[in-house]
């Protein structure tokens, strides 16, 4: 649901886009980004809390690095403020200039570390993490720069052993400058506009023009951790599954950095403990008997099933024997896309579900554990067995979630409003290509990921999208040719460039909303031929990835009218008339948009945000959530393996 906005009044950052593309630093490399865990070989040390924080007011925006605030504590630089980490920084304060702000803030944290970490021969490597900030991170401890990241919503590290373990005492001072600002060439892309009609804006005043459609929340969004592992340590493990009924085979690959492993030796544990396979060197197979497999919520009495893979390592390291151990889950399942079908472990499987934003009230989107829980809590509720992580990659954290409760996860990459011509160039491409090689890097041995989104409605109308979508997908397939992928579009079936390269069709239509608003009758005939013209041309089975309409909680008309509640009901109906037809044919899933109302830009079509979800931003449901319950557990129970006795209460909670 993207659509252009903009918002970031102040001060014109003259240097800012020479810093942001081109200073040097050490960029974040290809290594295996395991998640931490603590295991008998590791230790974690999570930073969260609140940290100093200081925003750039200079009129370049430019003075952290003229004047290296990185070099002493940053409140020897000027007024600090805490600020909590994990959070986006917009709405903490009453300071309305921080709520748009564009260009470097900056955040620094004291951390005491254990000498254990700091001696030993040979020493632990410690190891600085960031779950994710956004957009452009440079980061130093002591002083010292470590790493360089452009990104937001996925994870960078940075090896600080030679810092930490060459500075006298045990204080660590981690400094981060970071910049939310947006250019063509980012991901997601937007550009800076400046207002230079002096009769209408004051003086070097500026906009950051975006073309999506949620608020450009800004800040160290989730955890920072530091973690310890031995000198010698197992750097990545890849896997994969196949599986019949009666066996399973986990193909598995280990990556070891610091030293030859003299042994390596892998033990598959089930929930209860007990080793059901066993093998040793960095390659193989590990077969299991009578495997628990991983089911989607509502296919199976016992959704979710995760093995645990132990890994054991050790390794000689100047004449000390040294062992690292890392477990990692494992959801042994199968997916398979035909021309009309989506098949876990070979049985057809039906997306109802949901879009969501990692957004709520003053955290923004920072990571939020009882945001967290609740959430999935109301998607059990609902019956919804699905949802796309619409319109960036979530945090680690839910997608642990998402593997244990059985959540289907449509795996999406902050490539939303790819609208411009220069957004299709080369420098665009490889920086694609690399976002899509951390998000594989990331989330590629989840069970509940089933299918990458590359993008989200760009302008793949556009000639170089052809060869941009098609670049992009090869390159996602070779890095995983275990999972479909596709990119969602709301362009014509005929003009669609980027279509033919996709493994499933993912459309978004907005019929009676966007297109002849409040004329609810259209949506059948509209909504028919949308499924018809795309299914003839491409012969590929189709999600419709995006349908729905803003709905103010507590507005009512009858008969309805846009924006009530009963008007948001009345176009879900309509829809879902025709699903239930093309369901039986090859429409393969519905996703709502949107799980819950989110904040967007300030515009003359958003009321406080989009009101399109069928919760508020508080997660108290609408009118609408109670016609997509009804309906989700009647699809549940109409495909599910388990007895009919199945209702919208006995599962959960």
């Amino acid at each position: 649901a993207a659509a252009s906005g903009s918002g970031g009044v102040g001060l014109c950052p003259l240097l800012l886009p020479v810093l942001l593309l081109f200073l040097p630093g050490l960029a974040a490399g290809p290594a295996g980004m395991l998640q931490p865990r603590d295991t008998p070989s590791r230790e974690r040390k999570e930073l969260g809390g609140l940290w100093s924080f200081r925003a750039d007011l200079s009129p370049g925006r430019d003075a952290g690095f003229a004047q290296r605030w990185y070099r002493r504590p940053l409140r020897q630089t000027g007024p600090v403020i805490d600020m909590p980490v994990p959070a986006s920084f917009n709405d903490i304060t009453q300071d309305p200039s921080l709520e748009n702000y564009i260009g470097w803030v900056w955040y620094e944290k004291e951390v005491l570390l254990p000498l254990r970490w700091l001696q030993g021969q040979p020493a632990p490597r410690v190891v600085l993490r960031f779950g994710s900030a956004h957009y452009y991170s440079i980061v130093w401890v002591n002083g010292v720069q470590v790493v360089e990241h452009e990104g937001g919503h996925l994870p960078f590290e940075a090896d600080i052993s030679s810092v930490v373990q060459g500075s006298p005492g045990t204080l660590c001072r981690i400094t981060v400058a970071l910049n939310n600002t947006l250019s063509p060439h980012t991901l997601p892309p937007g550009s800076i506009q400046y207002m230079t009609d002096k009769s209408r804006y004051p003086k070097n005043y500026f906009v950051q023009n975006i073309r999506f459609d949620f608020f450009n929340y800004a800040g160290i969004h989730r955890p920072v951790v530091l973690y310890t592992t031995p000198a010698a340590y197992i750097d990545d493990i890849t896997v994969t599954t196949t599986s019949s009924d009666s066996v399973a085979v986990v193909h598995y690959q280990v990556s070891v950095v610091g030293s030859t492993a003299n042994s390596l030796s892998l033990s598959l544990r089930d929930q209860e403990g007990k080793v059901v396979a066993a093998g040793d060197g960095p390659v193989g197979e590990l077969k299991v008997l009578s495997p628990n497999l991983w089911w989607p919520y509502l296919m199976h009495e016992n959704p979710g099933y995760l093995y645990s893979l132990e890994v054991k390592m050790q390794a000689q390291v100047g004449g000390v024997l040294l062992e690292d151990v890392y477990t990692l889950p494992v959801g042994i399942r199968t997916v398979h896309v035909t021309s009309t079908q989506f098949l876990i472990n070979g049985r057809p499987f039906y997306f109802h579900g949901v879009n969501k934003h990692e957004d709520a009230d003053i955290r923004g989107k920072g990571l939020d554990w009882p945001l967290i829980v609740k959430d999935f809590n109301l998607l059990r509720w609902l019956g919804a067995n699905s949802f796309r992580t619409s319109h960036y990659p979530y945090a680690e954290e839910i997608m642990d979630l998402c593997d244990a409760y059985g959540i289907v996860v449509i795996d999406e990459s902050p490539g939303v409003g790819i609208k411009l011509p220069e957004s299709f160039g080369n420098r665009s491409l490889q920086h694609h290509l690399a976002v899509m090689e951390e998000l594989v890097r990331r989330d590629k041995n989840r069970p509940s990921v089933v299918m990458w989104s590359v993008a989200n409605e760009p302008a793949s109308e556009l000639p170089p999208a052809a060869h941009y979508f098609k670049t992009v997908i090869a390159h996602t397939k070779a890095l995983d040719p275990s999972r479909p992928v596709t990119f969602v579009t709301d362009v014509n079936y005929a003009l669609d460039r980027g279509a033919p390269y996709v493994d499933v069709i993912c459309v978004n239509s907005y019929f009676s909303w966007y297109h002849d608003p409040g004329h609810l009758e259209v949506i059948p005939l509209q909504l028919t031929a949308q499924f018809e013209n795309w299914y003839k041309t491409y012969q590929k089975p189709i999600i419709q990835s995006e349908y729905g309409a803003d709905s103010v909680p507590g507005l009512h008309s009858d008969p309805p009218m846009m924006f009530s509640e009963e008007y948001q009901q009345a176009m879900l109906r309509e829809y879902h008339a025709v699903f239930d037809k093309k369901r039986k044919e090859y429409v393969i899933g519905e996703l709502i948009w949107n799980f819950a109302d989110f904040m967007t830009n300030q515009g003359t079509t958003r009321v406080l945000g989009n009101k399109k979800g069928i919760f508020t931003r508080q997660r108290q449901p609408k009118a609408a959530a109670f016609v997509l319950r009804d309906r989700y557990w009647r699809i549940a129970n109409e495909s599910s393996c388990l007895p009919p006795v199945i209702t919208s209460h006995s599962l959960f909670l």
